[in-house]
């Protein structure tokens, strides 16, 4: 039984996977940006059922460092943290502004980095730890209209690829989930640029941003398999393999695309340890257990 933190837990991908630890018997504890309005019943179910929910918004340092602070001490310690809260953004990247692109940051890059080094100091003073975090296929690759958060997750990428290397030799071990495109709440809180006269510029080709978006319902609505309960089986598996054992990365995609990030991965993979290996310092990837 492992004591595991949960960020975004009542959204898309976090409240099913708190489902299922619980269901294993996992002590899990979780944050919401708010207890009340529309999560006040998620909440509600999710105590029910035994899980501890406290309130912490990532974009603000006091409240990241509380939340983390009292989840660790409700459940006793601290064996497992999933980064997961998230927000999404989708549009004509010239259309987005610097403000919509930095709430973005802040939630899906600095409010991953707020949560580390909340939970950090626990996890270096008993020298083990388990941190997964929540990125995307399009983490890897990019794709039209979702620039802003594309680069996020680009830079969520690099960020744990360092923390990889440097928490390695503190027991620390970490997974990134790589989930495809499901159909959640997560899209109907998406960041949206608002900047009609620039749109206008583009004149038909701003139509299709929304073409594009309703092409995906559908492709989704087509394809059963994609949902996120796919992600709480990933990280039900993730945690059921031996401690530095686990694989750095781990794709969830049914739509077709998983198999070609995955050999890119593989790619990427066998690059990094080349080069860290050419700078002296491969010992790095390898885990202190």
């Amino acid at each position: 039984m492992r004591k595991i933190f949960i960020s975004g837990i009542a959204g898309g991908f976090g409240l099913p996977t708190a489902r299922a630890l619980l269901a294993r018997g996992h002590q899990v504890a979780g944050s919401v940006r708010s207890r009340t309005g529309r999560n006040a019943g998620t909440v509600a179910r999710l105590e029910a059922e035994g899980a501890h929910v406290v309130e912490m918004d990532v974009t603000d340092t006091t409240s990241t460092d509380t939340g983390v602070a009292e989840a660790i001490s409700a459940l006793g310690g601290l064996d497992v943290l999933f980064n997961n809260a998230g927000i999404g953004s989708y549009g004509i990247q010239e259309l987005m502004s610097p403000e919509d692109m930095t709430r973005v940051f802040d939630v899906n890059v600095t409010g991953v980095q707020r949560v580390m080094r909340a939970a950090l100091p626990h996890f270096r003073a008993q020298g083990r730890g388990t941190v997964l975090y929540t990125s995307s296929l399009i983490g890897r690759i990019a794709t039209p209209f979702y620039g802003t958060y594309c680069a996020s997750k680009w830079a969520l990428e690099a960020m744990v690829e360092c923390y990889r290397t440097e928490l390695s030799g503190f027991g620390i071990e970490a997974c990134i989930i790589e989930p495809g495109a499901m159909p959640t709440a997560f899209f109907d809180g998406m960041v949206t640029p608002d900047d009609p006269a620039r749109e206008t510029e583009y004149g038909d080709f701003a139509a299709v941003p929304a073409m594009s978006a309703h092409g995906l319902a559908q492709m989704l609505e087509a394809t059963p398999d994609q949902r996120p309960e796919r992600i709480a089986e990933a990280v039900v598996a993730l945690l059921d393999t031996p401690f530095g054992k686990k694989p750095f990365r781990t794709v969830v995609d049914h739509t077709g695309v998983g198999p070609q990030i995955e050999r890119y991965n593989d790619v990427l993979h066998d690059v990094t340890r080349n080069v860290l290996t050419n700078f002296g310092i491969a010992q790095m990837l390898d885990l202190n257990t």
